[in-house]
């Protein structure tokens, strides 16, 4: 896909945002575990960059996916995976399908506001016991008037203490698993919800995740995203786009690290001579670099092809299965070539493994992935292509 000078713009604006305004205070939210959420988010909502392909009616831009993906890739600069994890979910994870299928009066109310970065957004779908597998969740939201009164508890989400609104995934009704599911906004003041403290992760340290108990919460029923009994279907939708944001945001940080790690091994000497000499380690490099332009030209091929109005379920399924695997493959590649400096908790490469481990479970996990794309090829028992 041929970038035009207005993908080049927005990379600039989100280039110069990463640089001025979130990596002079990465070390200080690693430490503290969190980011001022509110505060960021107003500052990229002021720029632009919450709503780069969502409606211009709501404040966004309301250009093509390619622009958001541009950012998205630009965004990978940050030297921590928990901030622009946090911004993925604003972006493409908690509000595609609102921007899609969400009225207007509900777009207004929750939809304009997160593209203004006045409301933090968080996606509610995964459970203790149902992660990649979203047709066992078991939360549940019944009729009551007007009204549903929802009940469940919700693990591992990301923005849940800071959170204006959740999109929350819950059966509607005790149909089918992938029939029976209905999304809804549910408001983070609303009664009857309790945020626990935030989870102890092995990586992104510096976004809030936490488990988000819903217990009697009453919500209007005109909160639904779209109609009732589609909310699997939307999830799978939003899915395309989270999967490739995800993807898009890892590339110029495994970009980065490897620039990194060539700048130490080249001044890094070793029986008399630079690290970066030994042909095994700078053929290394160059493997680990050809890999992530492979991954790049599999992200914009589906990323040209989707907003061509195609099915690129094979594609982001495939760039998803591909970013979690390189996203521990570079960074212990290059963790290796940084030695016993490499183990320590700050460095680059250990912050960028313990960060990047997350890619091959959140948002499906690779054999969720591999699951797909086997169905999409006609590979399965019983199945033809």
């Amino acid at each position: 896909m041929i970038l035009t000078e207005e993908h080049e713009a927005m990379r600039r604006t989100m280039r110069d945002f990463v640089e001025k305004e979130l990596n002079p205070h990465v070390d200080e939210w690693e430490d503290a575990g969190r980011f001022p959420t509110h505060e960021v988010f107003k500052k990229m909502g002021d720029l632009g960059l919450l709503g780069v392909s969502k409606p211009e009616k709501y404040g966004g831009l309301g250009l093509d996916y390619s622009y958001n993906l541009a950012v998205a890739e630009e965004l990978g600069l940050c030297e921590c995976g928990g901030v622009p994890l946090s911004i993925g979910v604003q972006t493409d994870m908690a509000t595609p399908a609102l921007a899609r299928f969400g009225s207007d009066e509900l777009c207004r109310e929750f939809l304009a506001p997160a593209i203004a970065g006045e409301k933090v957004a968080s996606i509610a779908v995964s459970e203790p016991q149902a992660g990649s597998d979203v047709a066992g969740i078991k939360t549940k939201a019944e009729k009551d008037g007007d009204d549903y009164i929802i009940n469940g508890t919700k693990m591992w989400i990301t923005n849940a203490p800071s959170a204006d609104f959740f999109c929350l995934l819950a059966n509607t009704s005790e149909g089918k698993p992938h029939q029976n599911k209905s999304l809804i906004v549910v408001p983070g003041d609303a009664k009857g919800i309790t945020v626990d403290q935030p989870l102890n992760k092995l990586g992104m340290r510096s976004s809030e995740t936490a488990q988000v108990f819903f217990d009697n919460v009453r919500v209007p029923q005109r909160n639904l995203i779209g109609q009732e009994g589609t909310g699997f279907m939307m999830q799978m939708m939003q899915f395309q786009e989270e999967r490739l944001w995800g993807a898009a945001s890892g590339i110029k940080g495994y970009d980065m690290l490897i620039e990194k790690t060539i700048e130490y091994a080249r001044e890094r000497e070793i029986f008399g001579m630079s690290l970066l000499d030994n042909q095994s380690v700078h053929f290394r490099l160059a493997e680990l670099q050809t890999e992530v332009e492979e991954l790049r030209s599999l992200i914009w091929r589906a990323v040209e092809e989707y907003i061509n109005g195609g099915d690129v379920t094979q594609l982001a399924s495939m760039a998803k299965l591909k970013s979690g695997r390189l996203s521990r493959e570079v960074p212990d590649s290059c963790l290796q070539y940084w030695g016993g400096n490499g183990f320590m908790w700050d460095n680059p490469a250990s912050r960028h493994l313990r960060d990047g481990r997350l890619a091959s479970i959140g948002g499906g996990a690779d054999e969720v992935m591999l699951g797909i794309i086997a169905k999409t090829m006609g590979t399965l028992p019983g199945r033809k292509k």
